[in-house]
């Protein structure tokens, strides 16, 4: 009698429901249905979706349509509750019976992450360490699939109009290129030409030791062209034109008008992306072109003044020490550091939420992953240029 009752009771529940709706900084749930043990089985992924929103200043939850409540369902509803709670946003509840404001009230300090006096999460660090590390991995997941996306719609074309193929804009790209090129070279000159000169001095000084003060031409122009002239370039570009691509894109989001550029028909790549990456690919080769220039200018004015090598001497032991493989191995590398430091930026720029912290907090992630990634890239060239006896 009582499995037939259970079964009936089953039969009758009304599956847990959910609709939201954002306008501005403001999400309003609305809860239906029973949200109970046998039924929010379902609803559970799309309540943690909503615990990771970003962006969100007011939670208004309507619980007017829930029609029976128990623990599991109020367990749900209290950590989301805590979740925006803990992030500074205001929380508003209407419709609740007086059952469920009870249950709800012992509910939600229960849903709260257990932590430590010192404000960690219970529990071992090992646990802590591979839950982070496996954090990073699906973090990573995602952003190399996004800029896999970014990549292949730059690679087929502009693509302004969405599932159109356009012509590309070039006034776009002109406009990048001297924002992110030509603004660039006063300091990547000053940069490169400090660099080379404080590298000529350092080698000078142990070359005397040997008598071979000649060679310090060798080591700079060796080391400039094939390292530290593109490797500085990109870490400056990193910095410079791959924050402002973040912060442009990134409070474009904000202001949803990105979402403003999909409604209207235009694709948000092809219209904010692809300028600025095809102004990259053009630009960061040129100036690694003057950052060599600049470090073997820095570094012939020190050989001049600190050991006494003439210009002309420098200039006739450079055409010596240097080949066109020396060149072309530092000028390869510019175009991929290029495309990397722009997607990385990019991607960044586009998971930018609603709040300014939110903001600064992807440009600073921009900024840090197009370094690293660029340094990592360069090595691996390195070795690549060495098996192949480049």
């Amino acid at each position: 009698m009582r499995q037939e009752d259970e079964k009936a009771a089953e039969d009758d529940a009304a599956p847990a429901h959910l609709d939201r709706s954002e306008d501005g900084g403001t999400l309003t749930c609305r809860l239906a249905g029973d949200w109970t043990t046998r039924t929010v089985g379902h609803i559970d992924g799309e309540m943690r979706d909503l615990r990771n929103k970003e962006g969100i200043a007011r939670l208004h939850l309507d619980l007017s349509g829930v029609r029976h409540l128990d623990t599991a369902g109020a367990w749900l509803v209290g950590r989301l509750v805590v979740d925006y709670e803990q992030r500074g946003a205001a929380v508003e509840m209407t419709g609740q019976s007086e059952s469920a404001s009870i249950l709800l009230a012992e509910v939600m300090p229960v849903a709260e992450e257990p932590t430590l006096p010192g404000g960690g999460r219970r529990g071992s660090w090992i646990v802590n360490l591979l839950a982070a590390i496996g954090r990073s991995v699906y973090d990573a997941r995602d952003d190399i699939l996004y800029g896999m996306h970014i990549l292949g719609a730059t690679i087929s074309g502009a693509q302004m109009k969405l599932g159109r193929k356009h012509a590309v804009n070039p006034t776009a790209i002109v406009s990048q290129i001297d924002r992110m090129g030509v603004g660039a070279i006063p300091i990547i000159v000053l940069m490169s030409a400090i660099v080379g000169a404080i590298i000529a001095q350092q080698g000078a000084f142990q070359l005397r030791y040997f008598g071979a003060e000649i060679l310090v031409v060798d080591l700079v122009s060796i080391l400039i062209m094939r390292e530290l002239g593109v490797l500085m370039t990109a870490i400056m570009i990193a910095g410079r034109s791959g924050s402002a691509i973040t912060a442009e894109i990134g409070s474009m989001k904000m202001r949803e008008e990105v979402d403003a550029l999909t409604v209207i028909g235009l694709n948000p790549v092809g219209v904010l992306v692809f300028p600025r990456l095809v102004a990259l690919v053009i630009a960061v080769p040129c100036l690694t072109i003057v950052a060599n220039f600049a470090a073997l200018g820095g570094a012939m004015m020190v050989a001049w003044i600190y050991s006494d090598i003439s210009p002309s001497a420098f200039i006739d032991r450079l055409r010596e020490a240097i080949d066109l493989t020396s060149i072309f191995s530092g000028l390869i590398k510019a175009p991929f550091m290029a495309m990397i430091i722009g997607i990385i930026a990019s991607v960044e720029g586009m998971k930018v939420g609603g709040s300014a912290e939110s903001l600064g907090r992807h440009v600073t992630a921009s900024v840090v992953k197009a370094i690293f990634i660029v340094i990592v890239v360069d090595g691996m060239f390195a070795m690549f240029y060495a098996a192949i006896d480049f």
